[in-house]
């Protein structure tokens, strides 16, 4: 007799990175990229002067996280990042906690990453070519405190 197959768990699949929202506030954004999800820490290196060994003993440092660039096609209303960039004046800015979410199949989030204290840095418009065909695409970059995956545990 045949395995008709209700017995084998579910696959463990892994999730595409094509749907995914941003959000801040209460404003919830999509992009068509997001870069730089990415946090390392650098050793520090030390030898004791008593130490036996003629070696140093490393260690982990400090945590530290590149910016954050994210991209979209412009639409005629949708000027959030913009005026988050204009509130911007001499080291009075309001910081935000970001969200980002990589959804599955029924639009639930699957992966969340926070991004605490963030802030924009730089804004890039579209360059313009009359010969083109492509779409008007707007970039922010985001420098920010601290990455956290906040559900990043099962399958």
């Amino acid at each position: 007799m045949g395995d008709d197959g209700t017995s084998q768990a579910a696959p463990v699949w892994p999730k595409p990175r094509f749907h995914f929202v941003v959000s801040w506030d209460d404003v919830e954004m999509q992009f068509s990229e997001v870069s730089g999800l990415d946090a390392e820490s650098h050793p520090v290196e030390y030898r004791a002067g008593d130490a036996p060994a003629f070696s140093k003993v490393r260690m982990p440092g400090m945590k530290q996280s590149g910016n954050l660039t994210m991209r979209r096609g412009i639409c005629t209303r949708g000027a959030a990042i913009f005026d988050w960039f204009a509130d911007i004046k001499m080291n009075r800015i309001k910081r935000k906690a970001l969200t980002i979410s990589l959804m599955d199949e029924r639009g639930s989030p699957t992966m969340v990453w926070q991004v605490d204290n963030a802030f924009p840095v730089k804004v890039t418009g579209t360059d313009l070519k009359a010969e083109g065909n492509e779409i008007a695409v707007e970039s922010i970059e985001i420098a920010h405190e601290g990455l956290t995956i906040v559900n990043g545990r099962g399958g």
